[in-house]
């Protein structure tokens, strides 16, 4: 190999190692944004139940705030979000809209998983919760997008919830934020503990995600970038001179 083209790859080495290192740093960046993210969230759930009314400021609510909330399901216009899967069995979590007194204003709540073996098909009918309902769960932030309906028969599943898309589907106002049912919340007028279907779910885990992992492979691939270099420049250094006697 001409001594020019072993430089050049040494160069081309180098910079490996640097954008390599820098992309580690970064996610090490992100991984204490996570982490503060995380902590703001916990102490948002830890807080003592916020009471709410269904009216259309439920938007200044925090996200990951505990928050309770009352009023009747519109079991018409169920929610099914397909491809779920709980503890390794396959099936949908059902999405109704908790609607206030006046039929002006409601709010999406995730009440739980209902197993099912093509995690598609439910009959939602089955899991109605009539009458007033108290519901006691974590608020988070619905986006737009994604959603990603599909008909099969008289219903529809969805990817995820999509305020947009489903904003078009109600003859009420719908929040901007949804309530994640906890497993300790809700219990229909008159019922002394809740129904096994649908089972409430935990709200999502506050982890460090792939950061930490992604940082180390990163930090890996530099260093390996840096060991090349080294050898290829060692064999440039080590390689014999011919003299002429």
């Amino acid at each position: 190999m001409k001594r020019r083209s072993r430089w050049l790859i040494i160069v081309v080495f180098a910079a490996v190692a640097l954008v390599c290192a820098r992309l580690g740093i970064w996610q090490l960046h992100r991984l204490q944004e996570r982490r503060a993210l995380n902590r703001a969230a916990l102490a948002e759930r830890t807080r003592a139940p916020l009471d709410l009314e269904l009216d259309d400021t439920l938007a200044s609510v925090s996200v990951n705030r505990r928050v309770r909330v009352t009023g009747r399901y519109d079991d018409s216009r169920d929610i099914v979000l397909r491809g779920r899967a709980y503890q390794g069995v396959p099936g949908v979590e059902i999405v109704s809209p908790l609607v206030n007194r006046s039929g002006t204003s409601a709010i999406l709540v995730n009440r739980g998983f209902v197993p099912t073996p093509d995690a598609n098909t439910v009959p939602t009918e089955a899991y109605r919760a009539p009458g007033e309902t108290h519901v006691t769960g974590i608020a988070l932030s619905m986006s737009s997008g994604g959603g990603v309906p599909i008909r099969h028969g008289s219903g529809t599943t969805w990817a995820k919830l999509d305020r947009n898309l489903l904003s078009r589907r109600f003859p009420y106002h719908i929040n901007s934020i949804y309530i994640q049912q906890t497993p300790d919340s809700v219990l229909p007028s008159g019922s002394s503990a809740p129904a096994r279907f649908p089972r409430p779910l935990e709200p999502p885990p506050l982890d460090d995600g792939p950061h930490l992992s992604y940082a180390i492979q990163w930090f890996a691939f530099s260093l390996m970038a840096v060991v090349f270099g080294i050898l290829i420049a060692r064999q440039s250094s080590d390689r014999p001179t011919l003299r002429l006697s």
